[in-house]
């Protein structure tokens, strides 16, 4: 058989790149020009990093923008050296903008302490950086409840397993590990905690609507309203300490409005305990929580919150926001279905595609003729269909390389290795409007001796 031959890119990228950039979409920063910029950095492989924690990458220094370049330099020198996967997808993540959501939620939620959900994207330096800041976290597993108290400095009672149908293994678990708040929703989930876990302190999980979310729970999750005053029964015939309540209207909320009603209902609940005997302690108003949506969300709770528990001395106030924090800090390249964009079947994303480098040059020109296209993953299945019909320039080739923004939530996560591809790496930087706070932060958590155990994921 003849040895096999790997050819080089039909594009590969000049080292000259013009200084006539074209800003490219998602670029946020309209006064700072990487490429002008930090040119030399580029080419020469000088961007500087800290190596904050000893199991994780260095984190860089600059915008996004720069990383993503450099990262496609560096791809097409590895195939030039006909290094195999040279092309291999990777990530950008910028810290600063999970710094920047964190302060922007504190500004405006600054009564409920929020509990990032893990599920959403279980990225280490994410986590790291949050509980750095103070915040909480939401687990829905043994595995998550390990990640969050292996890295330290986060204390058993700031995590919430918010999990309504958990196995008994993991409630024995979460008791060994003193994680004690705990979600349930049924009858059976009340004899399990009171056999595995009686200490615990639990939260009713109700039954909120979902209708005006991407992502609808209420079909698994939730109590009706009608079935909780026989659930609070049951607990306290079980001898159990149910401590408050907690909804979730679904994952990517477009409706703001719905947490209005999802409060009254709650207030209803704190009424029903009462009755039975609790004095609830603690309102949990779950996730949903959208980037372009927060301010409007953050004000309907705050009225409605207001004028349903105008006396709360004594309850605690907490959420569960996942992709507010993470889904515009994560850039990517390159990939299909089965790995990061699983986004699209599983969380019913429609990502956008811009072009990031065009026939070996990062400027694009935009009078650059367009043509209908469809964008596909790079597993053999039929399915693994990125876009269907998107406008690209006709002068896309081999060896050019398309970008997506905004793919920090529900992405990594779910990404699986089928067909031989593997995952896909993370290029961690921080950039302009609170990249120095973030750095701070977390080179004082690492100070602290905490965060250097548990590699990534």
């Amino acid at each position: 058989m003849s040895p096999v031959e790997i050819l080089s890119a039909l594009n590969p990228l000049d080292h000259f790149i013009s200084s006539n950039f074209q800003k490219l979409p998602g670029n946020s920063d309209a006064s700072f020009d990487p490429v002008i910029q930090d040119l030399s950095a580029l080419i020469d492989n000088r961007l500087d990093d800290d190596k904050i924690f000893s199991c994780l990458p260095p984190l860089f220094r600059g915008h996004p923008e720069i990383h993503l370049r450099k990262g496609i330099i560096d791809a097409a020198m590895r195939a030039g050296a006909n290094e195999v996967d040279a092309e291999r997808a990777f990530f950008v993540a910028d810290l600063s903008q999970v710094y920047r959501q964190h302060e922007r939620w504190m500004k405006n939620l600054p009564e409920i302490t929020p509990h990032y959900a893990i599920k959403c994207n279980p990225d280490p330096y994410v986590i790291r950086l949050l509980a750095a800041l103070g915040a909480g976290f939401d687990c829905a597993s043994n595995g998550e409840i390990s990640q969050v108290l292996s890295i330290g400095g986060v204390d058993p009672s700031r995590i919430i397993f918010a999990n309504p149908c958990k196995a008994t293994s993991f409630v024995r678990s979460a008791a060994r590990a003193g994680v004690n708040t705990m979600t349930f929703d049924n009858a059976d989930e009340l004899y399990k905690i009171a056999r595995a876990h009686p200490g615990a302190k639990l939260i009713v999980r109700i039954l909120a609507d979902d209708s005006k979310s991407i992502c609808r729970f209420g079909i698994k999750f939730g109590a009706p309203l009608e079935v909780v005053p026989s659930l609070l029964s049951k607990a306290k015939e079980l001898g159990l300490d149910v401590i408050g309540v907690s909804f979730h209207v679904g994952s990517g909320c477009y409706d703001p409005a719905i947490y209005g009603d999802a409060i009254r209902r709650a207030r209803d609940v704190f009424i029903m305990g009462s009755q039975v005997g609790y004095q609830f302690s603690l309102l949990d108003v779950g996730g949903g929580f959208e980037d372009a949506r927060f301010e409007a969300a953050a004000s309907v709770l705050v009225d409605a919150i207001n004028q349903y528990f105008p006396d709360r001395k004594g309850i605690r106030l907490i959420a569960e926001p996942g992709r507010f924090y993470v889904s515009r800090a994560f850039n990517y390249i390159n990939d299909g279905v089965y790995g990061a964009f699983n986004c699209i079947m599983f969380d019913h994303q429609t990502v956008n595609p811009y072009v990031l480098s065009l026939d070996g040059s990062f400027h694009i020109s935009p009078s650059e003729p367009l043509s209908l296209c469809s964008v596909w993953g790079p597993t053999c299945d039929s399915i693994d269909c990125v876009c269907k019909a998107v406008e690209l320039p006709e002068a896309l080739q081999i060896g050019d390389w398309l970008g997506f923004d905004n793919m920090g939530a529900y992405t990594i996560c779910a990404a699986s290795q089928f067909n031989g591809f593997k995952f896909s790496n993370v290029i961690y930087t921080t950039s302009k409007g609170g990249g120095d706070e973030a750095r701070r932060v977390l080179c004082n958590f690492a100070a602290k001796g905490y965060g250097h155990g548990a590699g990534p994921y």
